[in-house]
């Protein structure tokens, strides 16, 4: 798998960090990010769809 470096303010890295590690929504950072970029990626396709930009 490729990786990918970024450089993101600390305040967005703090607010990440609440939501990884045992017993919380994500098991690491990498985990959150890729589901994020996963649903942002969604979210645009949707928005596409409804102006008719996205080719089926």
């Amino acid at each position: 798998m490729p990786k990918v470096s970024v450089e993101i303010p600390q305040e967005l890295l703090d607010d990440l960090n609440k939501h990884v590690g045992d017993n919380k929504k994500f098991v690491n950072q990498s985990d959150a990010i890729r589901t994020a970029i996963r649903k942002m990626l969604d979210t645009m396709d949707d928005i596409d769809r409804r102006h008719g930009r996205l080719k089926e």
